[in-house]
């Protein structure tokens, strides 16, 4: 029997609501299953996840499991952790960066998506997209700050930066983040995945 979740999975990745503003045809990229603990927030498939299909499978990814501290079966394993980004299909560049994510995508899916989730303790917010979205007003004036204050989001989020290989230069000049936000990090994502 297809479950509830199962339909709305099938339903997103046939999606094609943004179509007509995309570069290319829409290819909805997400992992989710019933019994995830953690979900993890993101922005929206790069042009590697595009042609894999594969969420987070790209250089952001690996630095998001190193983050976690997270190996590939667990991460990948969509019964502990589901996979949603803001956008769910690659946005395509502008000026040689990705665009933004869609609009479109969270207000259509995410509500319904995540109600189908019922054991869910721990959502991570990455980027300014997800914590924008999620955290609205209780979000600091800057996303280095929201992330710095990351205590005051637990337990349900957990804000951090988007991975992207521009992350280097921001973990060179806030030290702080790999000393105290990557440790607490690990321990809340061990200790709900152990349970």
């Amino acid at each position: 029997m297809t479950s509830k979740l199962d339909l709305a999975l099938a339903e997103i990745r046939r999606c094609d609501v943004c179509a007509a503003h995309m570069p290319h045809a829409p290819r909805p990229v997400v992992q989710a299953a019933r019994g995830a603990r953690v979900v993890i927030v993101g922005q929206a498939p790069g042009s590697k996840v595009h042609e894999s299909g594969v969420p987070w499978r790209d250089q952001s990814g690996d630095r998001l499991r190193e983050w976690t501290g997270l190996d590939e079966s667990v991460f990948y394993d969509a019964s502990r952790v589901a996979l949603i980004p803001m956008g769910f299909c690659y946005p395509g560049t502008a000026n040689g960066a990705d665009l933004p994510p869609r609009p479109e995508c969270a207000p259509l899916w995410h509500k319904r998506l995540l109600a189908l989730l019922p054991t869910l303790q721990l959502t991570l917010l990455v980027g300014i997209h997800a914590q924008g979205h999620y955290l609205r007003k209780l979000a600091k004036p800057t996303m280095t700050e929201t992330v710095r204050a990351s205590a005051d989001y637990g337990p349900a989020w957990f804000p951090l930066p988007h991975p992207s290989w521009r992350s280097t230069g921001w973990m060179r000049r806030n030290p702080w983040f790999e000393a105290d936000i990557l440790p607490a990090l690990r321990r809340r994502v061990r200790s709900i995945l152990a349970r």
